[in-house]
Formats: structure tokens, C-alpha cells, sequence
């Protein structure tokens, strides 16, 4: 036997390895995924292109996540400003300067050379829990919990064949809302027989791989809505689903507005384009008949 023929029995052998263990990595990849419960589709005021965020629920999550989620999440890309701009929150600037002004927020250095801590201004972005990952970790059992400011937009599951051609069509973009709200009540007894691959984990249905290292983050009756509003987990969920949604994205009623006039100018243009042409190749058409 030539080198060469060997040579070629091997790629041959390295081929069929290759293709199998691409094919394991798929069946693990779809049993996977078949483990995962799909979070119940969901209502929510700002989907769709005329939807808007309902200022009353933005504050209900907000006063869920600085009571509960705060203790661990950050929301580092959020700045205390954002509280009182349009189509958000519906806060005064007064209202917005208050609240920053109820953190501490590190700086300096001051002419000693020394860091210092000062009240919170509406230029500064919320602090941190935790001084750094390591302490956050320490704290956490070793997990690291997530930063919140994008938790909605980078939070999804995947719909699926032909699901996600209707999506298109609806422009539905909520996966991400409704993974966090399914999350928030998604707590129970794990089934039986079912045990943790270490201690201090949690049985959520709806997180992947089922084992969490968060425990049920809320309990009913622990957030007070002096709204009136049911102090209920689900609600608890749609409610700090919808907050981490317009801070993920904190201008999107303006960007829905504009690209809505877009829309109607490119409507109106294309018309114009169109009667233009008509006329010009009538023109031409009379000319050379």
C-alpha cells in the first residue's frame, strides 16, 4: 500500500469521525432543546409596531427590581437621567433626582489622592451590588448574576419550524420578555427522582437545563403595589419583564415612532416614483409611436 493511499484512508477515517461527532453534537443540541419548557406566550403593551410601554407598569417592575433584583443584579447601563425621559417612566426630574440621590456613588480622587463616596446625580448610572466579579461570586455560591441592563434582549429560546416565519410576519420579538416572566414563576419541586449535580442549585421548568443557581426570587405579597394592582409572582414577572425591557431599550417608543414616519414617506415616495415614471414614458411612447 502507497503512502498516498494511506494517506487518503486517513482523511477518509478523519471524515466519518468528523460527520459522527457532528451528528452526536446535534442529537445532544436538539435533546436538549426538547428539555426545555417553552414559556407561555405572553401580552404585552409595547409589542408591535404601535406599542408603547405603560409607565405605570414601568414603575411597579422598577419598585420590584430596587427591592428584590438589586440586591444582586446590576444595572450598570442605565443612568439615573433615563428615569425621567419620555415614553419611559413617566418621573419628573425632580422625582429622578431624588431617587439618584439615595445612592452612594464612588469617586475621586479628591486632593488627597483618595477615593470618596458622594449622593447620586442624575449624570451617574446605577452602581453595582458588588465592588467586582470575584465579590459577586463569593456572595452567589459562585455564580455570577447577570447584569440586567440588556437581561431582555439577550434572554430568548428558540421558537422553531414554522414558528418563526409567522414571527416575521407579527414582528413578534417578546421571547425574551416572556423567558423572564415564565422564569420569575417557573419555581417547583423537581420530579421525582430528578436530583442536582451539586448542592444549592434550584428546580426552575423553564430554565435551561432546568438546575439554577438563583433561588425563587419573590415570593407573593413581598413587593407592596400602592396602586391597587394584585402583589401576585405572576405579576411580580410582567411587571419587572416590562422595566428590563424599557432598560434594554429606553428610547423605543421614539424609535417605533420614527421609523412609522419612515415608513409613510417611503409609501408616499415610491407613489411619486411611480406617476413619474407613467409620465415620462408616456412622453417617450407618443413620441416614437
Amino acid at each position: 500500500m502507497t503512502s498516498r493511499t494511506i494517506a487518503g484512508a486517513g482523511r477518509a477515517v478523519a471524515l466519518i469521525i468528523a460527520v459522527g461527532l457532528s451528528a452526536l453534537s446535534l442529537d445532544a443540541t436538539r435533546a436538549s432543546a426538547a428539555e426545555q419548557e417553552h414559556p407561555p406566550r405572553q401580552s404585552w403593551s409595547f409589542s408591535g409596531p404601535f406599542g408603547k410601554f405603560d409607565p405605570a407598569q414601568l414603575q411597579r417592575g422598577f419598585k420590584v427590581y430596587r427591592e428584590v433584583c438589586s440586591n444582586c443584579h446590576a444595572l450598570s447601563m442605565v443612568a439615573f437621567r433615563n428615569l425621567a425621559e419620555p415614553g419611559g417612566l413617566g418621573l419628573t426630574e425632580e422625582q429622578a433626582k431624588a431617587i439618584a440621590g439615595e445612592y452612594k456613588i464612588e469617586d475621586g480622587p479628591n486632593d488627597s489622592g483618595d477615593m470618596f463616596e458622594r449622593p447620586g446625580r442624575l449624570s451617574d448610572y446605577f452602581p453595582s451590588p458588588f465592588p467586582n466579579e470575584q465579590a459577586a461570586r463569593a456572595a452567589n455560591g459562585g455564580a455570577h448574576p447577570p447584569d440586567m441592563s440588556t437581561l431582555a434582549k439577550a434572554r430568548t429560546y428558540e421558537r422553531g419550524f414554522p414558528t418563526f416565519l409567522f414571527d416575521i410576519v407579527t414582528q413578534f420579538q417578546e421571547q425574551g420578555q416572556d423567558y423572564i416572566h415564565a422564569l420569575v414563576g417557573g419555581y417547583e419541586e423537581a420530579p421525582e427522582g430528578v436530583k442536582p449535580p451539586k448542592n444549592g442549585l434550584h428546580y426552575n421548568k423553564y430554565f435551561p437545563g432546568h438546575w439554577i443557581g438563583m433561588a425563587p426570587p419573590i415570593q407573593e405579597g413581598q413587593v407592596d403595589y400602592t396602586d391597587g394592582t394584585p402583589a401576585t409572582v405572576d405579576q411580580y414577572g410582567k411587571d419587572v419583564a416590562s422595566f428590563l425591557t424599557w432598560a434594554a431599550e429606553p428610547h423605543l417608543v421614539a424609535r417605533k415612532k420614527t421609523g412609522l414616519v419612515v415608513m409613510f414617506f417611503l409609501v408616499i415616495f415610491a407613489g411619486l416614483l411611480y406617476f413619474t415614471k407613467k409620465r415620462v414614458w408616456a412622453g417617450l411612447k407618443e413620441k416614437h409611436a
